[in-house]
């Protein structure tokens, strides 16, 4: 079989694999807890549980514009005004199918073979996939001092001849970390100046902790003008846990949005119209579920943080938004796939190893389940990994023997 030199460059989502595999454990009846996934346990706004089943039951669902219904760039408008201050023309936003499809297509739009995007490490995974598709070439940025928390020296000395755009994802997946404002100026200013594009990937910016607020990068943006390079990204995936609804978008001058739009229209033809109709429901509709899931978020935070520092040798940063924890476990195995391999092996428990990440001995632990599933599985983890641990454990009513 022939298959593209491009194809045979991109490996599989970590995480995307490790949700199936913990769904087929389950499926067994295996008593499985997974720490690896991102995505919140609440249920989707009832406005946009209604607000689908109407059209549904309507019977006329049908083919969509490409850059999203009317209602739906009417609702981003709506949106971008109230979160970001400011008002942008429908000729400005393409709603997509997810979060995640709108980058690709705006990374579609911008990039040529062998061109260069540069990014923080960690990272999400996809970004480095996302831009190899395009047959561009990944430039992760881990911070000099060894943070979570870049600078813009970190960017800056990257750059060359090559480099076409920046990704900024903050709050961070998978760190949790809320780069400064200090920061994000600095890069919106360096982009503009170097006339790079900057995509600042906002999925998890209303689900921040401790009193923070969101940052907004069109504050320190001087161009506004038809020819900015800033592109924003959101969606309803996180904040709203409609996951499963795949609806995003991207706000961006209207070039560039108008051949995005033309790109999606080759590849999907356009966002599905019951899930649009769901998603504007949610950003019109009552907003109490965003803070709810907020401060769940953040209590579960704290219970897994305060749950991680029983481990001797576990180094934590604290998370400042999103809902993952990236702990570095280096004291018991530098090697994460392995490591995360043992822990779902001998005490299921799903964790993301974070070499996905850029980042090698650290694991990704999420803290959007119950706060059952985050003590027990840290507890279970503990016991694995921990040479002073009993020699049994119970499972239920499965009794687990240590023979490592």
């Amino acid at each position: 079989m022939s298959i593209s030199q491009i194809a045979r460059s991109i490996g599989e989502s970590a995480t995307l694999k490790l949700n199936e595999k913990a769904a087929i454990l389950r499926a067994k009846g295996d008593p499985v807890i997974h720490l690896g996934g991102g995505e919140p346990k609440s249920r989707a706004p009832v406005d946009a549980i209604v607000a689908a089943a109407a059209l549904l039951n309507s019977g006329e669902v049908r083919y969509t514009p490409a850059d999203g219904t009317p209602e739906m760039k009417a609702a981003i408008i709506r949106y971008t005004e109230e979160f970001y201050g400011r008002r942008v023309s429908p000729e400005m936003v393409m709603a997509s199918g997810g979060a995640k499809q709108a980058i690709m297509s705006c990374l579609h739009a911008i990039l040529n073979p062998q061109e260069e995007v540069i990014f923080p490490a960690p990272y999400w995974v996809s970004y480095p996939e996302m831009v190899k598709l395009c047959g561009a070439v990944p430039v992760p940025a881990p911070p000099e001092d060894g943070t979570f928390y870049p600078r813009l020296a970190d960017i800056t000395q990257r750059v060359g001849s090559y480099t076409k755009a920046v990704i900024i994802n903050s709050p961070n997946n998978p760190s949790g970390a809320m780069y400064s404002a200090e920061f994000i100026r600095d890069v919106v200013e360096f982009c503009e100046k170097e006339g790079l594009y900057l995509i600042m990937d906002d999925i998890y910016h209303r689900l921040i902790f401790d009193g923070r607020r969101p940052i907004n990068a069109y504050e320190y943006a001087k161009d506004l003008s038809d020819q900015s390079k800033l592109v924003i990204i959101n969606g309803v995936s996180k904040q709203y846990a409609m996951t499963g609804f795949r609806i995003g978008w991207a706000v961006a001058n209207p070039e560039l949005i108008e051949v995005m739009t033309n790109i999606q229209s080759h590849e999907t033809s356009g966002p599905a119209g019951v899930l649009q109709r769901a998603a504007v429901a949610a950003i019109n509709g009552v907003q109490s579920g965003v803070e709810n899931l907020r401060l769940t978020l953040e209590n579960n935070r704290n219970v897994m943080i305060e749950q991680l520092k029983s481990f001797d040798g576990v180094k934590i940063t604290r998370p400042d938004g999103t809902f993952y924890c990236f702990a570095d476990f280096r004291a018991y195995e530098k090697d994460s796939t392995k490591l995360c391999n043992f822990l779902l092996e001998k005490v299921q428990v799903v964790t993301v190893p974070g070499i996905e990440f850029g980042m090698e001995g650290y694991l990704r632990l999420s803290y959007c389940g119950s706060i059952k599933e985050i003590t027990e599985g840290v507890e279970r983890m503990k016991w694995a990994l921990d040479p002073n641990s009993p020699n049994e454990l119970y499972i239920g009513d499965r009794k687990l023997v240590r023979d490592w």
